[in-house]
């Protein structure tokens, strides 16, 4: 395989395994379902599915701190990436595009990754937020 679509493969991998757990990964899910009905129509809906089932795993690995499990993701789809540069390198212009558009969207967490509890008695107060707080309290 040439070095750079080898490359393209590994950084994209890495790139479309970050968005399963952040508010990009529909549309990881789509560009990935696009590259995939150019080059092999019939096998779109199962690549789709299967990044479903990816997004699972992930979250779940999130939720047990279970790291290996992103590498093993990231080895997994490297693998198809390169399987599918190798039977038309001419789809690497559109796998560009979109790892360039995954890197754009905002890096947001997903927020159905975990529960939060609060409680406050008396007087107090419980502060929970999934991502940034700001408080402007006098």
């Amino acid at each position: 395989m040439d070095p750079e679509l080898a490359a393209l493969a590994s950084s994209a991998a890495n790139t479309l395994v970050e968005s399963l757990t952040t508010s990009a990964w529909q549309q990881a899910k789509n560009g990935l379902g696009a590259l995939w009905r150019r080059v092999h129509p019939d096998r779109a809906a199962t690549v789709e599915a299967e990044f479903d089932d990816a997004r699972e795993e992930a979250l779940a690995a999130i939720r047990t701190g279970d790291e290996e499990t992103g590498q093993a993701l990231i080895a997994e789809w490297r693998s198809r990436l390169r399987r599918l540069l190798n039977d038309d390198p001419e789809v690497a212009a559109e796998l560009i595009r979109l790892v360039e558009d995954l890197r754009a969207a905002p890096p947001e967490r997903n927020t159905q990754v975990g529960t939060m509890y609060g409680r406050a008695s008396e007087h107090g107060r419980v502060y929970q937020a999934g991502g940034d707080m700001h408080f402007n309290e006098r």
